[in-house]
């Protein structure tokens, strides 16, 4: 199943169950307009939510929001594709021997075609697509082996990073990777029984229709399973959470090739969709 948090011009947000290039609102079947507080009860509603008939949209007529309201984690695991661990070396940033986890702060978030903002403060606003893993049900010390049975779905994640603030003004990556706006996600979430291998998706993004990344993500480091396990040890993921995987090589860091004001960003996953942002100046 894909499903979308949206709204029309005239109403509140919806859920919805997207097929093709439609949206059909499954809200009244599932007793509510949170994604967030149905995941743990995804599997049982499947039926309901494929059988659903409510009103219906075209895509075209509504506005998507960010399909994930208001988690309670969005992490990031930094320099986890082999080539971009290298270009990231070349910037001047060390390989981690082990898993190197950050977080976003998940006022960041912003819809799957909403502005991100550049910043006034800083002329280094970057690009990182990314295939974001979305936790289903409360889990704690899960094993590599079970740790798909935890996972709700995917979605397309474009990690934001303001470059200057990630690696000079902040001893954590944690204030240069969450200003407002830099956490674009959706377009909706596609659920784990949808994709055969979520290590075996082409992830593509553009600038401006330049393609300045082209990568599978099989070229993972630490593979998502073994990213939840790590995780899992530490502190309980609990339904909403968001795990944004890594991203391939191509960044603007190394060349200096950063997003300016009017710049339009896509990021685009094989078989999840894309999400689309143009660069607005702060107010």
């Amino acid at each position: 199943m894909k499903i979308a948090r949206f709204h029309t011009a005239e109403g509140p947000t919806r859920l919805g169950r997207v097929d093709g290039d439609r949206v059909t609102d499954i809200s009244d079947v599932v007793g509510n307009t949170s994604l967030r507080a149905i995941l743990p009860l995804l599997p049982s509603l499947k039926q309901a939510v494929l059988a659903a008939d409510g009103p219906s949209h075209s895509l075209a007529d509504v506005a998507l929001e960010a399909p994930i309201d208001t988690p309670q984690k969005y992490l990031g695991i930094g320099m986890n594709y082999r080539e971009h661990a290298e270009e990231a070396r070349a910037a001047g940033i060390p390989i981690p021997e082990n898993q190197m986890w950050f977080n976003k702060q998940v006022s960041c978030i912003a819809g799957p075609y909403d502005g991100i903002v550049k910043p006034r403060l800083s002329d280094a606003l970057d690009y990182e697509i990314e295939l974001g893993v979305v936790i289903g049900r409360r889990c704690k010390h899960v094993s590599v082996e079970d740790a798909r049975s935890v996972i709700a779905g995917y979605l397309v994640a474009n990690d934001v990073s303001v470059r200057d603030w990630l690696q000079k003004k902040s001893p954590t990556f944690t204030l240069g990777k969450s200003f407002d706006t830099h956490g674009p996600i959706g377009p909706w979430l596609t659920t784990d029984d949808e994709i055969a291998d979520p290590h075996n998706l082409r992830m593509t993004l553009t600038v401006n229709g330049e393609i300045r990344q082209d990568w599978p993500t099989n070229d993972m480091i630490h593979d998502i399973y073994e990213q939840i396990a790590y995780l899992s040890q530490v502190f309980t993921l609990m339904p909403g959470d968001i795990l944004a995987t890594g991203t391939p090589a191509g960044i603007g860091a190394p060349t200096g090739d950063f997003l300016k004001t009017g710049d339009v960003v896509r990021a685009e996953i094989e078989g999840l969709g894309h999400i689309e942002n143009r660069v607005i100046a702060e107010g």
